[in-house]
């Protein structure tokens, strides 16, 4: 046994003393690269600066380090565009998740909140067409919904008594000119064409006029008390109509430009669960609001069972359709640096590389690409900062927009 254990360290000592022999200072194992053309240099804490020659850093104290063609391949020919490779299974693990860079009509849908409100071009003012006295108020407040030809006041009016008087006695004479000249004086006192009627018919003096509600309504305003003087041109009461109402809904400015007149608006209100509402924009208000930098849209919707009242709220579904086809990645693969946008390229055999893009307008969850990209390519939507930092510790810097379309085949420019 002595003897084995004696043997066993003459041996070690043998081969360590071989190791020793043939080690020196400077060699290594893997394959002398002295034979390799470096593309550029670059420092490792600042991969993204490249140089043309060897030296030291000027950013730390080290030298700088060679990037031969192996690692990122030569950047004077698109095919052989600076790139870092990723096993597929190691991508897996990491989440790497692809999406293609297609071309669509650009869709979103807008969720905001409005408010319901009278329909300013369905008025009606009711004024007093002549002098007279307030003999009735009838039981009206503003704020009731009244039918059209509902009784609102009963007006005496002494000076249409005196011409009515003359047009009966000139009937009774018979002359055909005369009568017809004191029924135009009737007219032109105010006097409306059913009491003229109606005093033809009765023979009888109709010194009392009944004010009627115009339309049917909201009363807004009844400036008018029993007793009271009134005089030609007075405003008595003021209407709204509700067969039609007005939904104000303020849109942000950025998304206000996409809006169109005739543009149809989904509305759902608290106060009607379960029911959907559809309308129209009947108008794009040209003055956009200082405090909210909103643009004011006026949706114009129907009501003829009366339920929508003014002072409703509702939430309003907004659908914007572009009128071309454009081409949009998600948003979510869109690396956004503060001075231009990258996405990570995915090409065959597990290569990506970040390309620099120009962004157009953003929907809901895609963003519209002016250049940079094609249709059909693939981009890496989740993941894609990991391999960033990847490229960037590897110096693989973010390819232009114009080279980044010529370096697919059959790319048009």
């Amino acid at each position: 046994m002595n003897n084995s254990i004696v043997a066993a360290v003459l041996l070690l000592g043998l081969g360590a003393g071989y190791g020793l022999a043939q080690w020196q200072p400077g060699a290594s194992s893997m394959p002398a690269k002295a034979d390799r053309q470096a593309l550029y240099w670059y420092d490792p804490m600042f991969p993204q600066q490249q140089f043309d020659k060897p030296g030291k850093s000027p950013f730390m104290d080290m030298q700088l380090v060679p990037r031969y063609a192996d690692g990122a391949a030569s950047a004077t020919t698109p095919a052989a565009t600076p790139a870092v490779q990723i096993d597929p299974g190691l991508a897996q693990n990491i989440g790497v998740r692809l999406a293609s860079v297609s071309r669509g009509v650009l869709t979103s849908r807008l969720e905001l909140s409005g408010i319901l409100a009278f329909n300013e071009r369905d008025v009606a003012v009711v004024q007093a067409r002549a002098a007279g006295f307030v003999e009735r108020v009838y039981a009206r407040a503003p704020g009731d919904v009244l039918k059209a030809g509902a009784p609102l006041v009963d007006l005496l009016i002494p000076e249409w008594a005196a011409a009515q008087e003359e047009f009966l006695a000139l009937r009774r004479s018979g002359e055909r000119g005369l009568i017809d000249a004191a029924r135009q004086r009737l007219r032109l006192s105010g006097m409306p064409a059913g009491l003229i009627a109606q005093m033809e018919r009765s023979g009888q003096v109709q010194s009392v006029l009944t004010v009627t509600s115009p339309i049917s309504g909201a009363l807004q305003t009844l400036e008018v008390r029993e007793g009271m003087t009134v005089t030609p041109g007075q405003t008595l009461a003021r209407f709204n109509g509700l067969d039609q109402v007005w939904l104000q809904v303020a849109v942000p400015e950025a998304q206000g430009a996409m809006l169109n007149v005739g543009q149809r608006v989904q509305s759902h209100f608290v106060g009607l669960p379960g029911k959907t509402l559809d309308g129209t924009v009947s108008a794009i208000l040209p003055a956009t609001a200082m405090d909210s930098r909103t643009v004011q849209v006026r949706v114009e919707l129907p009501n003829p069972d009366g339920a929508l009242r003014p002072g409703m709220t509702a939430q309003v579904s907004l659908a914007q359709t572009g009128g071309q086809a454009l081409l949009q990645v998600p948003s979510e693969a869109l690396i956004r640096t503060g001075k231009r946008v990258l996405v990570m390229l995915a090409e065959e055999g597990g290569h990506y590389r970040p390309v620099e893009v120009e962004t157009g307008v953003e929907n809901q969850d895609h963003t519209v690409i002016l250049s940079g990209l094609q249709e059909g390519q693939q981009v890496v939507a989740s993941g894609q900062f990991l391999l960033d930092s990847e490229a960037s510790l590897k110096g693989v810097t973010a390819t232009a927009a114009e080279a980044a379309m010529n370096m697919q085949p059959g790319a048009q420019p």
